[in-house]
């Protein structure tokens, strides 16, 4: 697919969520009156990370920075349908504020609860610790075993229709004059400190002002092409989603053992994953689901934490991948630092989907004034990859 045009404003790479909720708050900031081309190498989505996350927001971080991303991710999912509509069409994104339920085994765990809580509650989030005997009562599935500790968030978090959230960022966007081609990147031109142009694989070279990488697992290989380099690698995460024999009575929120393994509703069903064990860098294009992944990490450990789920059957399963910022889980985002029209957003290490609100804002203020208008993001910037200091998030799931 050719565009319509030899040069734009601005090109940004990636048409998923992080890239389309930029083109949304870049259309939608009267102050922004550039042109705006969106390429994205598959339509149809199915193997983004958008598609096969596990679709849920939190504002249970470490880092304050994190908690006031989500905070405005809320507030954005809220008003979704006000945000985007497009004339009569008001699309609905389903948000079921169950909450998150983050659990601790042990003096360490609870200490972590404890100064995370700390931070949390000084931003505002609505979130509670509770003892053994509060979970016990809020939560009569869990089994109190081995627990010192839990953290639940009361208002704010859950989860949602995460492709919803995606569409309706693109269908706004286009509706007010943002052009996407379904294309693929093959490189990148550079002239000196700028970035020129960008050359499809049908090869059609397209010139730009400012180019945005938003290529999730693909970000370190558009990198390259212009000669950057970012600590960011595709890792494989997979999701099982199980019929349980006995559902769960009462509010169940997205709730996370000790050990790092979850689980969530998903309508009648549950969803379940892990922060696996071996994590190694994968290839972007391999989507093997690793069932001896359920079968020895997340199975017996939430069979022992829920009774209930002694008896589960798995009717579904898919695997994803995360953009992991090695350097410390958090997203690079805003320009490089010789390259000051080369703009990462790379590296959410899974939490790309909750913060694309925050993070598309914060794009198109940097794009539009040259800086930051509402939340300073810059401690995420590229900065610190030069530095080698890490901006760490130490609750990652």
């Amino acid at each position: 697919m050719q565009a319509s045009k030899t040069s734009y404003d601005v090109v940004i790479v990636g048409g998923a969520v992080v890239g389309s909720a930029t083109a949304f708050f870049l259309a939608t900031n009267p102050d922004f009156r550039g042109s705006i081309l969106v390429i994205e190498r598959d339509w149809s989505y199915a193997r983004s990370a958008t598609a096969l996350s596990s679709s849920s927001i939190r504002h249970q971080f470490s880092n304050a920075i994190n908690v006031k991303v989500s905070q405005f991710g809320t507030e954005f999912i809220r008003e979704f349908n006000r945000h985007v509509a497009v004339d009569d069409d008001t699309p609905e994104i389903g948000f079921h504020e169950n909450g998150y339920l983050f659990l601790a085994g042990d003096d360490r765990g609870q200490e972590v609860l404890e100064r995370n809580h700390a931070t949390q509650k000084s931003c505002g989030a609505e979130v509670t610790l509770l003892d053994t005997d509060a979970l016990g009562r809020r939560f009569r599935w869990l089994n109190l075993e081995g627990l010192t500790l839990g953290s639940y968030g009361e208002r704010g978090e859950g989860w949602f229709d995460s492709s919803a959230l995606m569409q309706g960022f693109r269908k706004k966007a286009r509706s007010l004059g943002v052009e996407y081609i379904e294309e693929e990147v093959v490189s990148v031109g550079r002239d000196g400190d700028r970035v020129v142009s960008v050359t499809t694989r049908s090869g059609q070279t397209i010139g730009c002002g400012q180019l945005v990488n938003t290529a999730g697992t693909r970000g370190t290989l558009v990198a390259r092409m212009a000669g950057l380099d970012i600590p960011v690698e595709p890792r494989r995460r997979c999701l099982f989603v199980v019929d349980c024999r006995t559902p769960l009575e009462g509010k169940v929120g997205l709730t996370i053992d000790p050990t790092g393994v979850f689980f969530r509703p998903e309508g009648k069903f549950y969803l379940m994953g892990t922060y696996p064990k071996h994590d190694p860098e994968v290839d972007p294009d391999d989507f093997d689901v690793m069932h001896d992944e359920f079968e020895a990490e997340i199975w017996p450990i939430l069979a022992q934490r829920v009774p209930a789920f002694e008896a589960i059957k798995v009717v579904n399963s898919w695997a994803g991948h995360y953009d992991y910022c090695t350097l410390d889980h958090n997203v690079i985002l805003g320009p490089h630092t010789d390259v000051k029209n080369f703009l990462f957003a790379n590296g959410f290490s899974g939490h790309g989907l909750q913060q694309s609100p925050a993070m598309g804002r914060g794009l198109s203020e940097l794009i539009t004034y040259g800086a930051f208008r509402t939340l300073d993001l810059s401690p995420f910037g590229y900065e610190r990859v030069v530095a080698n200091r890490p901006f760490l998030e130490s609750a990652v799931i």
